[in-house]
């Protein structure tokens, strides 16, 4: 996962990482951001697999979620050929892909904007991860979202529920035209 400070992509990749712990498998999640946060770069690089894993590294990512036109450009050629790509559709215009792997493009901080936070744009890939992937068991994510005593944090993960939602219909919607 790969975009810039302030999009939630170590928080997509930590809640990724506790999918994975909660349906037992073996996980690693590997951050790596810019001194200056909010604005810089942020990527992490997650692994979820049945078998031990050795190592964080990874030389040849399955899959590759970007939320901007510079993580694209660094991280797309280390994707594996036949790799899917899932990409912010809405913050980037002329970027090339490569024929050789699945890209798809999700105007995701369209969608949740329009759904009532444009911060939740990561919680809408996320979304477009599960229904592209089924990676994920939908009903992994139920034990995800506990609600707590303070209101903000409930508002914040009603929020994010609904933005992973609009990311999975979105996508469905898409394949049913075939992406």
């Amino acid at each position: 996962m790969a975009g810039s400070g302030g999009q939630g992509i170590l928080f997509l990749g930590k809640f990724l990482a506790h999918a994975g712990m909660l349906e037992g498998r073996n996980v690693t999640w590997f951050p790596s951001y810019g001194a200056e946060i909010r604005g810089g770069t942020a990527n992490c690089t997650l692994i979820l697999s049945d078998n031990m894993i050795g190592s964080p590294v990874i030389l040849h990512p399955d899959i590759l979620i970007a939320m901007n036109s510079a993580s694209i450009e660094r991280f797309q050629p280390q994707l594996k050929k036949g790799g899917l790509l899932l990409f912010d559709s809405s913050l980037m215009n002329g970027v090339t892909l490569r024929g050789n792997i699945i890209h798809v493009g999700i105007p995701a901080t369209k969608i949740a904007d329009a759904a009532g936070d444009a911060k939740a744009a990561n919680m809408v890939m996320l979304g477009a991860l599960i229904a592209a992937t089924d990676i994920f068991k939908k009903s992994s994510f139920e034990g995800l979202f506990s609600f707590s005593h303070a209101p903000a944090k409930n508002n914040a993960a009603e929020i994010n529920k609904n933005a992973i939602m609009e990311g999975i219909e979105y996508l469905e919607n898409k394949k049913s035209g075939n992406f």
